[in-house]
């Protein structure tokens, strides 16, 4: 059968600057998925979207194109209704955890379809592979039973879902075509949207620890990824959040967890509850329960029940002990002072090095490994004091952990402030469901389809 269209011809009217129209469109992803298009092929496409972007239609057209290649999940079956949530990744980002279960505990379905982490960023279901018995793989009749009896599930996504995206996911990688707001939009929401919620709410992160470290380009991002679920019929909203400082004060994936219980048992960091309500805010208002209050409802310890169902339902044991790390060490603070800087970034490249991350998808975690911070931004501490605790199985990656977080990664200002001379960084009105102030913004933005129109 002849091709209605040659690659070199695609390739050219991108590089060109030129629209790609829709039956274009259909035809390469199509044929890419098929092993028609060549890799070199797709990654000079790939190139010359990054040089040259997507419009809006194209944009919509390439992620609807990239949903067709695979299967489409089907919640109409439920009686809850569906709502989802999706992070770009950060370091310490373990609001997932504890979200799920308090949103399903207002009779919302949540369908978490979650991934594993790659380098600095964790992933969710490398956490929850800490907790003993818990299984990752379940099958959609699962899935539906789980939903249906429990109301939040969190599992890996099938092979099924948007190939073509992770055919092409893995070709950016090595071609340097990562940073492109376009794929990077049509890569999330291909899979958001094939994965079936009826809402969605984004996490898009911003700084150091984040993909986009630049707000504007986070902004932006945010904004295409709306638009592309609105086109699509989802009901989306995303909030553009902080990640120049770790979420919390644990990074890696059983230390996280146990935070993560923590905050479920009404306890926590003060910007993990906070986060975890702002879009627990999000999710219940579009799932219509605009007026529910998720603060007292994660006071109450409704939340903590789901969880412990969910982890449950699994083959998880939600009060078994999570594994530890047998050699520790500790970061003290050179002088004394105020912490005004605890980079995102050296922090989750650390506790990579110690074993809480992988540099490749095959690659094999240790579930024990990982940093607890003794401060946060904002606190007074003396010369000596313990700033953080490194843990790992491996002795000999302390090293190289320490060393990235040498230099600026935490900054000590030799400054004394009392209480009445501390600054206060205001948090905006109506920010916070809770009203929780954690002393630094964590929502810079919010965006939502009416915003954009």
């Amino acid at each position: 059968m002849t091709e209605p269209f040659d690659a070199v011809d695609v390739i050219i009217a991108k590089r060109d600057r030129r629209e790609l129209s829709s039956d274009q469109i259909d035809w390469v992803i199509d044929a890419y998925t098929r092993g028609l298009v060549a890799e070199e092929q797709m990654s000079a496409l790939a190139m010359a979207i990054v040089l040259n972007g997507m419009d809006r239609a194209e944009l919509a057209h390439w992620t609807a194109a990239m949903i067709r290649t695979g299967e489409r999940m089907d919640w109409s079956g439920l009686t809850r209704r569906t709502v989802d949530k999706h992070s770009t990744g950060g370091v310490g980002d373990k609001i997932t955890l504890p979200l799920v279960p308090l949103v399903a505990s207002f009779g919302l379905a949540v369908p978490q379809l979650s991934g594993r982490g790659l380098g600095h960023t964790g992933g969710t279901l490398d956490k929850l592979e800490s907790i003993p018995g818990w299984q990752a793989n379940l099958t959609v009749e699962r899935m539906v039973s789980q939903l249906t009896e429990v109301g939040a599930v969190v599992c890996a996504a099938g092979p099924g879902l948007a190939p073509a995206d992770r055919k092409l996911y893995a070709l950016r990688d090595v071609t340097g075509t990562v940073q492109s707001i376009p794929l990077i939009a049509s890569s999330i929401m291909s899979k958001k949207i094939a994965a079936g919620a009826a809402s969605l709410v984004l996490d898009v992160k911003c700084g150091s620890g984040a993909f986009m470290t630049d707000q504007t380009q986070a902004v932006a991002l945010a904004e295409a990824m709306v638009q592309l679920g609105t086109d699509a019929g989802v009901t989306v909203s995303a909030l553009v959040t902080d990640m120049s400082t770790p979420l919390g004060r644990t990074i890696g994936n059983a230390l996280e967890v146990r935070e993560a219980v923590e905050v479920l048992a009404g306890g926590g960091p003060p910007d993990v509850i906070e986060l975890t309500l702002a879009l627990a805010g999000e999710m219940l208002a579009a799932g219509g329960l605009s007026q529910a209050d998720p603060a007292a409802v994660l006071a109450s310890g409704q939340a903590m029940d789901t969880w412990r169902a969910m982890i449950r339902a699994q083959g998880g044991d939600p009060l078994a002990a999570l594994p530890t790390a047998r050699h520790h060490e500790v970061l003290r603070s050179p002088e004394s002072g105020v912490v005004t800087r605890l980079d995102a970034l050296a922090f989750g490249v650390a506790a990579w090095r110690l074993g809480a991350g992988r540099a490749r998808k095959e690659d094999p975690v240790r579930p024990g490994a990982g940093i607890e911070l003794a401060v946060q931004l904002g606190d007074e501490v003396a010369a000596g004091q313990v700033l953080a605790t490194l843990w790992t199985d491996t002795p000999d990656r302390f090293g190289r952990a320490l060393a990235a977080l040498a230099g600026d990664a935490v900054v000590v200002s030799p400054v004394c402030l009392d209480d009445a001379a501390r600054p206060v960084v205001p948090s905006p009105p109506g920010r916070l469901p809770g009203g929780l102030v954690s002393g630094r913004p964590i929502v810079l933005r919010r965006i939502t389809a009416a915003g954009l129109n």
